[in-house]
């Protein structure tokens, strides 16, 4: 992988570690009091709960008229593949060229463990993402219900640490293309034995009645249905347009998931594939961006000789 660095300084992006709701007000209001004060649009996207204790403390403290967007998180980034281009970007380029402020808490206390490292990766894409954006990021840490792993993360990722009333620049912070290395680990094997199905150009018909018929088997409404369809579809498309042979595809159930799994030689280079919108007039760089956009997850784990994608659709 080539390696990423930011492109300018106009970005600021700061992890806020905080134990207690007093903790965590203190660090978000002083945030949005100075965001008032500026004139600054700001998008608050936060789990549900810490949006409700938000948007009242926002009530009473800056009052009703504060023009803030707020966001459930757990909805809208619950796949963090999602968050860069159409939780983030969107709000950075509806109000170009003005600077924005934003508080986003991707990792919170409950999100499932296999959707962390997506969330650590989203995080320290931030860096190389929105590195020339006039934007100042927030994003809070739960050190009372977040494993103490998650506060190391939070250090490589974030150039700036806020704890308390203590700001200070990291000591850990990590070049992201490290970083993503490091995560990029083997995924585990299915808990069930997967359907498999190994396909070839002629047999993309198969792989998408394959799909269908499985997602329908585990109870999945028609719209979902399709769109773990189309998704499924445009990764194995992806796989077949960029590799020398056959692909295989292995599909299983996991608690309350679907899981869509395509294997296939090839290697995937850009770490911002699927997680960045392509130029309008480019003809690459779509397909893997329409499936974070449908699936509830999607993860990755490429090497030169192969690349294994695996597509989590929830019930």
């Amino acid at each position: 992988m080539h390696a990423l660095r930011p492109r300018a300084a106009a970005l600021v992006h700061e992890a806020l570690f905080y134990d207690d709701e007093a903790s965590y007000l203190a660090g978000t209001m002083s945030f949005l009091e100075s965001a008032a004060g500026a004139g600054e649009p700001v998008l608050v996207a936060v789990p549900d709960g810490r949006l409700d204790l938000l948007r009242a403390e926002v009530g009473a403290t800056i009052g009703a008229d504060a023009v803030i967007r707020y966001v459930n998180m757990a909805e809208a980034g619950r796949n963090p593949n999602r968050i860069l281009p159409w939780v983030l970007r969107s709000f950075i380029d509806e109000h170009l060229p003005r600077p924005v402020r934003i508080i986003g808490e991707p990792i919170w206390p409950g999100r499932p463990p296999e959707e962390v490292a997506s969330a650590v990766a989203h995080e320290a894409l931030i860096n190389v993402a929105l590195a020339g954006c006039a934007a100042t990021v927030l994003c809070p840490y739960d050190l009372s219900g977040l494993p103490a792993g998650i506060r190391r993360y939070a250090e490589r990722t974030h150039p700036v640490l806020v704890e308390s009333k203590d700001r200070r620049a990291s000591g850990g912070y990590t070049e992201p293309s490290d970083l993503l290395e490091l995560l990029n680990q083997p995924l585990p094997e299915p808990r069930t034995a997967p359907e498999v199905l190994v396909f070839e150009a002629n047999g993309l018909a198969r792989v998408r009645h394959l799909v269908a018929e499985r997602a329908r088997g585990a109870g999945l409404p028609a719209e979902r249905v399709a769109d773990l369809q189309v998704a499924v579809n445009e990764v194995a498309t992806n796989t077949l347009a960029h590799a020398t042979g056959p692909g295989t595809l292995r599909v299983w159930r996991e608690g309350d998931r679907v899981i869509c799994e395509v294997r296939g030689p090839g290697h995937i280079r850009d770490w911002l594939a699927g997680r960045v919108r392509p130029a309008a007039d480019s003809e690459r760089g779509r397909g893997l961006l329409l499936a974070n956009r449908l699936c509830d997850l999607i993860q990755t784990y490429t090497r030169p000789e192969s690349t294994v994608t695996r597509l989590h659709m929830r019930r």
